[in-house]
């Protein structure tokens, strides 16, 4: 787990701002490495495992969204505001998160549909008033759906300087600039080697779930949960 403290380093110019790096390899990593490239940048993924996908791999239901053209094909009346009506009632919150989630979700699917992704089987699942979990034939679509955008991202790798993914590499601190700005990441590969890199950061790490370790997040804030199972993969640790 990266470090909350920074520390100050030089930042010259050729340095930074000359990429984005992205701290996680599930599926929001990989789909904010693929945003970078599609706006122009050029995108460093860091996760820590020997594999990417993380957490994402295990999903098996689908992914939620209201108002695609999957729905529609099959006459369904559903839309953001109906999604977010539903997550309220659920129990949520943070009304301003669901706005964001729920409005946002319809073109997310259509998004990714852009990897050549079916996601045109729908299901009604706990806590919706429609059907909108979208899925293709598959048995595990989070796999799927996940593994499309690493394969994808790993294809820019192979064949330009756009894209770069660093396996058993763990991210141990955040780097600031001059004004006290996160300028980059100081990271140890799993042989011990030691580098750093520079450019805007987007922490896609997910939970901390499976770190029960002494002076974890979960110790340290829920020490009343730390005796629990989890279904969490070993990389959960924040």
């Amino acid at each position: 787990m990266a470090q909350d403290t920074r520390e100050a380093h030089p930042v010259t110019p050729s340095t930074a701002m000359d990429q984005v790096i992205v701290v996680g390899g599930g599926l929001a990593g990989y789909s904010a490495a693929h945003t970078v490239l599609e706006n122009g940048g050029r995108v460093l993924l860091i996760d820590k495992m020997p594999f990417s996908g993380g957490n994402s791999v295990k999903a098996t239901s689908g992914i939620n969204g209201a108002g695609t053209s999957s729905q529609r094909a099959k006459g369904i009346q559903d839309s953001p505001e109906i999604f977010e009506q539903d997550s309220l009632r659920g129990g949520a919150t943070r009304p301003d998160l669901v706005k964001v989630l729920t409005h946002e979700s319809g073109p997310a699917i259509e998004w990714l549909k852009g990897f050549d992704l079916d996601l045109s089987l729908l299901a009604r699942l706990g806590g919706h008033s429609q059907p909108r979990t979208h899925r293709g034939g598959e048995k595990f679509p989070g796999m799927t759906i996940t593994y499309a955008l690493i394969e994808k991202l790993e294809e820019v790798e192979e064949s330009s300087d756009r894209a770069k993914i660093l396996q058993k590499t763990s991210v141990t601190k955040l780097i600031a600039g001059p004004d006290g700005s996160v300028a980059g990441v100081e990271y140890k590969t799993e042989d011990g080697k030691e580098g750093k890199a520079y450019g805007p950061v987007i922490l896609a790490t997910g939970g901390f779930g499976a770190d029960f370790t002494p002076n974890s997040i979960l110790q340290t804030h829920r020490p009343d949960l730390a005796h629990l199972p989890t279904t969490n993969g070993e990389h959960c640790t924040g």
